[in-house]
């Protein structure tokens, strides 16, 4: 989606009921196990974990859940072993999306996500099918109330972020992969708290969709996927026309 419909996304997350909340704690947990497996468990010393344990405390993910999140990442629990997997594919209107994976069985999520395709009027495609139409990098979102953009500026760019774009209700910071970590741990210690902060999958280019029935295909096939329990992020270069109101 463009920058305003993901800020719309995050916006109306916020008040998402509490019937989504065991998804949520899922979806984070995975991530957290994935960066105590990847850096350790010592948020301290793991930049990336630290992040992700503020984006659980902020979702009011139970400390419980978050210790043996942790644990099963450094082995000190057992578990399941997750793996990660990037699918690629077309959404009706040629639209281009990539879908991340995190799962304990790889044969079952590529099934699931391809099927989701296929019902929802899209098609899975290969490696590299869509993906160089992306920015594979660091993006943080920072609602304007209060920070100014010169502090933002000053604690992004001496980190390392490689641009910081302004849109009438928040600030888009772009890192590349290696930056990410420095990045949050500026804005961590200068208290700028983002409203979003991931590794995501920004177009390059745009499709526009003025059209109200296809937006509505796109955001089915979207919402599909987003609801599939192995899915972590879905991500498209539709833009779709801000007078068109999807629920």
């Amino acid at each position: 989606m463009s920058g305003h419909s993901k800020w719309s996304t995050i916006k109306r997350a916020k008040g998402a009921a509490d019937a989504k909340r065991g998804q949520i704690f899922s979806r984070i947990g995975k991530e957290i196990s994935l960066a105590a497996k990847a850096g350790g468990g010592d948020v301290n010393m793991n930049p990336r974990l630290r992040g992700l344990m503020a984006k659980a405390k902020a979702a009011n993910m139970p400390a419980d859940n978050i210790d043996r999140a942790i644990k099963k990442g450094t082995g000190e629990l057992p578990g399941l072993v997750y793996e990660q997997f990037v699918y690629e594919g077309y959404a009706p209107g040629g639209v281009a999306v990539i879908v991340e994976v995190t799962t304990d069985n790889k044969n079952r999520s590529a099934s699931d996500v391809r099927s989701i395709f296929s019902k929802n009027g899209g098609n899975l495609a290969g490696t590299n099918a869509v993906s160089f139409m992306f920015n594979h990098c660091g993006q943080f979102l920072i609602g304007k109330e209060g920070v100014s953009e010169d502090d933002l500026m000053e604690a992004a760019l001496d980190a390392g972020a490689d641009d910081i774009k302004t849109h009438p209700e928040y600030y888009e910071v772009i890192t590349s992969l290696s930056e990410y970590d420095a990045v949050a741990s500026a804005l961590e210690e200068k208290g700028i708290v983002p409203d979003s902060s991931e590794l995501a999958y920004i177009p390059e280019t745009t499709t526009p969709i003025t059209d109200e029935s296809l937006a509505r295909q796109v955001q089915r096939l979207i919402d599909a996927l987003d609801e599939n329990d192995d899915v972590q992020n879905v991500f498209s270069n539709a833009d779709i026309d801000e007078s068109i109101q999807i629920e």
